[in-house]
């Protein structure tokens, strides 16, 4: 059991259960937080060869897992198997799944990604969508790959959003038996200061973004669920209101996200399902991983070392970007970072 914080301009280095983690160094032709970003979204990904798998959902909806087709593939023994969990309008094709899955099959370990609803490229069957605090899929995902693949252990690792529902997910169960360890790459802490932060300055290019991807994707649902005349579902979200007037991420939360998922306004949502309300019963050794130059997240929203249990073990460097951790055109700090920790 540990606590401790790793700060990259700080002079020590500290082994922790024989794992190193070294500090992190951008590149020099990313020095800055949005520009670790951004080329994290946009350079070009690895290629890496999926096996899809559904998973029948017992409200009638469905969710798609795509497994690393490489060596070792779901049906062969893997010392361990990783379970991944994507980012806010992500999926397994996003670069920083794709990018792990690739390292991992390097190493002869077995990964599997699990879309959220209606991240697969394909619309889900339900008006639900999915959400920060969405920890109630990923029980039942979880639950049923433990029933079909009971002779595999799983590290868990989320990012971003994934990485939110991963920490709630985890306070919640407390202790997963076939749980080994987990981490979490650039977690929204605190959702309602996330929100915030992407108001002003250059993180409102980022709430663009996002709001303009979640309202399009709601559009074309409602345009499905008209063809196939499913009214009872088609009805759930046509009394949400007209949203296409919606800027910011707590707009879309006020009008859509909290109403369609039982919550009683954008701040309910925020503060039952913010992970840093979680963290206090995780009971699963879990590896945090933050940038304090994070656009997304504002560096007064991650929990302080002194505030988190012996189970946890945060990570902060002062570089980084949001999901980023780029050192070179071909080195990827992160993913190394990520397979010495579970493999130790």
């Amino acid at each position: 059991m540990f606590t401790s914080i790793f700060l990259s301009e700080g002079i020590e280095q500290r082994m922790t259960h024989g794992v190193v983690l070294n500090k992190f160094h951008p590149a020099w032709w990313l020095p800055g937080g949005h520009s670790q970003t951004l080329y994290r979204k946009y350079s070009p990904s690895d290629v890496v060869k999926q096996s899809r798998e559904r998973i029948e959902l017992d409200d009638g909806d469905f969710i798609d897992l795509d497994w690393s087709a490489d060596a070792p593939n779901r049906y062969e023994a893997s010392y361990i198997t990783v379970f991944i969990l994507h980012g806010l309008c992500g999926c397994s094709k996003s670069s920083y799944v794709l990018s792990l899955q690739r390292l991992l099959s390097k190493n002869n370990i077995s990964s599997v990604a699990m879309n959220f609803r209606g991240c697969s490229g394909e619309i889900n069957r339900k008006a639900k969508a999915y959400h920060s605090g969405e920890s109630a899929d990923v029980n039942e995902v979880f639950s049923k790959l433990c029933e079909k693949y009971f002779d595999k252990r799983f590290v868990c690792i989320g990012y971003s959003l994934g990485a939110n529902v991963l920490l709630k997910w985890l306070g919640e169960i407390q202790r997963h038996h076939k749980v080994v360890k987990a981490a979490a790459i650039s977690t929204p802490f605190s959702l309602s200061e996330c929100s915030k932060e992407t108001l002003s300055g250059m993180s409102q290019l980022y709430g663009k973004y996002f709001v303009r991807r979640l309202v399009n994707d709601l559009k074309t649902k409602m345009e499905l669920f008209r063809k196939r005349k499913q009214v009872e579902e088609l009805s759930l979200l046509e009394n949400l209101g007209d949203f296409s007037r919606v800027r910011t991420i707590w707009e879309f939360d006020e009008l859509v996200t909290a109403p369609l998922n039982g919550f009683n306004n954008a701040l309910d949502y925020y503060e039952k399902c913010s992970s840093l309300n979680f963290l206090s019963s995780i009971k699963t050794q879990t590896l945090l991983i933050q940038s304090k130059d994070d656009p997304l997240i504002p560096f007064k929203s991650v929990p302080r070392p002194e505030s988190l249990n012996s189970n946890i073990q945060l990570q902060l460097n002062s570089a980084g970007g949001h999901v980023g951790f780029i050192a070179g055109y071909r080195e990827r700090w992160l993913e190394t970072q990520l397979l010495n920790y579970l493999v130790s």
